[in-house]
C-alpha cells in the first residue's frame, strides 16, 4: 500500500491513495498506520477515492470527483476534517487531478477548495450548527466543571470558554478532558479565550 504524509496547521496524516476503491481501512489498519511509535505516526488517515468507486460517495450523487473517508487515529470513522480536506485537495492539486478550485466528497457533504498560489488551501467549512446540549467540560487544573457549548461542525464539538490567556496556558492537555455528557461519536474539544 502507497501512503503520503501530509501536514495541515498542525495537525498530520497518512494520506492513502485509494483512486480504484480497492483498499478496506479496518481500525486495526488505521490505529497501526497513526502509531507513532511503532506505525508512521498521525492524527488520522485520509483515504482518497474516486467517487465513481465508492458507495458513500455515489449515495451523495454529486459532481465531486474525489471522496475523502477520514478515519480517526483510533480508527474510528468521521464526517469531516477541515485541517483533512486542505491536505486533500492540496495533493489532487499536486498530480494534477483537479484544478485551483474544487469541490471533493466528504461524510459532512461536498467542500469547495480553493489553493491560494503560495501553496495554502482554503476551504468552505459551511456554518456550524450551536446545539441546545450544555456539556460540563473539566480539564486539569480546572477546578470545576466548566458549561461549555456543543457544536456541530459536521463533526461534533465543544466549545469551552476560559477567562484569560494564563488560564488558557495553566490547562494540563496532555491529558483528555472530562465531558460530560459523553457523545456516543466523540467529541472534538476547543478552548478559547473571548
Amino acid at each position: 500500500m502507497r501512503v503520503v504524509k501530509g501536514h495541515g496547521t498542525g495537525n498530520d496524516f497518512v494520506l492513502v491513495p485509494d483512486f480504484d476503491g480497492a483498499i478496506e481501512l479496518t481500525p486495526g489498519l488505521v490505529r497501526a498506520l497513526c502509531d507513532r511509535h511503532t506505525g508512521i505516526g498521525a492524527d488520522g488517515v485520509l483515504r482518497v477515492v474516486c467517487s465513481a468507486r465508492d458507495p458513500e460517495a455515489l449515495s451523495m450523487m454529486s459532481d465531486a470527483p474525489y471522496f475523502m473517508d477520514y478515519r480517526n487515529a483510533d480508527g474510528s470513522i468521521a464526517e469531516m476534517c477541515g485541517n483533512g480536506i486542505r491536505v486533500v485537495a492540496r495533493y489532487l492539486q499536486s498530480l494534477h487531478l483537479v484544478s485551483q478550485s474544487a469541490a471533493v466528497a466528504t461524510r459532512g457533504g461536498i467542500k469547495c477548495v480553493q489553493a491560494n498560489g503560495d501553496g495554502n488551501v482554503a476551504v468552505e467549512m459551511g456554518l456550524p450548527r450551536v446545539l441546545a446540549d450544555r456539556p460540563v467540560v473539566t480539564a486539569a487544573p480546572m477546578l470545576r466543571p466548566t458549561p461549555a457549548t456543543a457544536v456541530q461542525m459536521p463533526n461534533p464539538h465543544v466549545v469551552v470558554d476560559v477567562t484569560d490567556l494564563a488560564e488558557l496556558a495553566a490547562l494540563d492537555l496532555a491529558r483528555p478532558p472530562v465531558l460530560d455528557p459523553v457523545h456516543p461519536e466523540g467529541q472534538n474539544v476547543e478552548f478559547v479565550v473571548r
